[in-house]
């Protein structure tokens, strides 16, 4: 059995992305590793450069093609397709440069990933999410603002493809390449849920840095985005209000969230996080049945693109 672990980046400098700890958290259970990487403007083929030398590790140089894929946030996937189809494993681990694994879950992978590599239903795994939040040490548990789960393990096949903006994976026979966001002719993929964790840190970077991304991931989404200007940092809100998270942290984090340096710019006071679905009254009902009676990660509603099969 062999298992390919793949990303993407572009500009992880100047949008403070944690590409190498995402690469580094992954390594220890996978075979080879696929880093895509666009024609970043910052210093990041040189922040890279700490991988010459691994073995596993292969870097594919791409220029991000934004007027074919320029809807939808679809040029990520596109560009995690361009991974995908690199890897040369059985299990195809994906895993974006925002997003770090907890040490604990690789066995429960590799475990996983042998046990079922013959069976022919299971075509990929869920893991389980858990979304810093502002700092390192608050997390979003709104299951309806922040998805509890996602598809981050495939099979190794032609016919499964990035999907929308690169969340998740569908199988989608006739592709063109092309439209990502497409419905029509196209399933679900079958996945079993694994008891792994996977920390994402996409709303926990530099506010400094948070408010450039948002710009430019915003722009990705929409031609006619308008850029926030005359803003130096993001506001992510009322720190005070959301939960602190009382677990254990991935190992592969712990240099960088010890260099933590933004406290000046968040607060802990005043109006709450921008978080409509936490905060609505719909969504408060719908959440305290999700975590108080069903006690199991389901969401009652919400979309879920996969079909969770019993182990």
């Amino acid at each position: 059995m062999k298992i390919s672990g793949f990303t993407f980046i572009k500009n992880a400098v100047a949008y403070d992305f944690l590409v190498v700890e995402s690469v580094r958290s992954v390594l220890p259970v996978v075979d080879e590793f696929i880093i895509v990487a666009g024609d970043s403007s910052d210093g990041t083929d040189e922040l890279l450069k700490v991988f010459d030398g691994e073995p596993k590790v292969r870097i594919i140089r791409t220029v991000w093609d934004t007027q074919t894929y320029d809807r939808g946030g679809m040029i990520y996937a596109q560009q995690t397709d361009v991974g995908l189809r690199a890897c040369t494993g059985d299990w195809c681990f994906y895993i974006q440069s925002d997003e770090i694994m907890h040490h604990d879950a690789l066995p429960v992978i590799r475990e996983a990933c042998a046990k079922y590599l013959d069976d022919r239903r299971v075509e990929g795994f869920l893991l389980k999410y858990v979304h810093l939040y502002g700092d390192y040490r608050h997390y979003i548990d709104s299951l309806h603002f922040a998805y509890p789960r996602e598809i981050r393990i495939v099979r190794n096949r032609p016919d499964i493809h990035s999907w929308r903006d690169a969340q998740s994976f569908r199988v989608i026979p006739d592709f063109n390449g092309v439209d990502y966001d497409v419905e029509e002719g196209t399933r679900k993929l079958r996945c079993i849920l694994l008891d792994a964790l996977i920390f994402h840190y996409g709303w926990s970077r530099d506010p400094r840095c948070m408010v450039r991304k948002a710009n430019h991931h915003n722009a990705l989404y929409s031609k006619d985005y308008k850029p926030v200007e005359g803003v130096d940092y993001y506001d992510y809100g009322n720190l005070g209000m959301m939960p602190l998270y009382e677990g254990t942290f991935p190992e592969a984090a712990a240099e960088r969230m010890a260099a933590y340096d933004w406290a000046d710019f968040v607060r802990y006071d005043g109006p709450r996080p921008n978080i409509g679905k936490r905060y609505g009254v719909k969504y408060r009902v719908v959440d305290f049945i999700e975590k108080h009676i069903l006690r199991d990660g389901r969401r009652i509603g919400g979309f879920k693109n996969y079909k969770l099969l019993k182990p």
